[in-house]
């Protein structure tokens, strides 16, 4: 039988770019290039992890045009309908095997992201079982979600979770309130998910799910008992200090690409 880890409880797993493939950075960047504008690390940094709305006046900034945020979500979800009829949503490899050492260790599980529950019914809704709590957790109204899943939801300390995620700014949180992360950027040929993690602090990146194995997440939990999931030079502002991001014009400072 397993051992059990010794602090962490709580595996959350972020849905797409994570469990299901990155439906959303493609559809991003051909929103803004073939308007005429320019895709960089300060637009991903804008429009991922935020709330629809926030999302999408900082994308229709990105893309230059003049339009409503609600008028920008209506493109941009044609537009990603259009890009599924080629290239659908489906599981990434590693993906159930991944739930299934989560659980061995012990953990309880649960889903989240920015669409609403049915995109998780229809993706993920044949391993239901393999979900704890509400299985999966719509973040859209308090992104990115991380103390609210750890603490409102499952009434756990922040020592006491991990968050697997795509985007940086996730982790970026996760490092303000001390909770343990492993990042799993996109392998979008035109993403920056990876360099913002680095600017951020992240530790652990992985570049597979069949990465996240049992080692690496004895080791996580060991650094959340020790209170070292996070190196003790970062904190707040580090990525901005990097010189990587600037402000995107009508961004808001404070609110994932529009879903993911």
């Amino acid at each position: 039988m397993v051992e059990s880890l010794r602090r962490i409880r709580l595996a959350a797993v972020n849905i797409d770019g994570v469990l299901l493939n990155d439906t959303f950075s493609p559809v991003i960047h051909r929103f803004v290039t073939d308007r005429g504008g320019r895709y960089t690390a300060d637009v991903e940094y804008a429009v991922f992890s935020q709330p629809q709305l926030v999302a999408a006046r900082a994308l229709g900034a990105a893309a230059g045009v003049d339009w409503a945020p609600e008028k920008v979500l209506e493109v941009y979800f044609r537009e990603r309908a259009a890009y599924l009829e080629h290239e659908p949503v489906r599981l990434l490899d590693g993906a159930v095997e991944l739930l299934r050492r989560l659980r061995a260790l012990g953990l309880a599980t649960v889903c989240y992201g920015g669409l609403d529950a049915t995109h998780f019914d229809r993706h993920l809704g044949a391993y239901a079982d393999l979900f704890d709590g509400p299985r999966y957790v719509c973040t859209n109204d308090f992104r990115p979600g991380v103390k609210e899943i750890t603490t409102d939801i499952f009434g756990l300390g922040l020592d006491e979770a991990v968050f697997v995620d795509d985007v940086a700014r996730v982790a970026e949180t996760a490092r303000e309130l001390g909770v343990a992360f492993i990042g799993h950027p996109s392998g979008f040929a035109h993403g920056h998910q990876g360099e913002l993690m680095r600017a951020a602090g992240v530790r652990h990146l992985v570049g597979s799910l069949a990465a996240i194995d049992e080692p690496l997440l004895r080791t996580v939990d060991a650094e959340a008992a020790a209170g070292t999931s996070w190196a003790a030079t970062t904190g707040p502002g580090d990525a901005e200090r990097t010189g990587i991001m600037e402000p995107v014009d009508g961004a808001a400072p404070d609110g994932t690409a529009a879903g993911a």
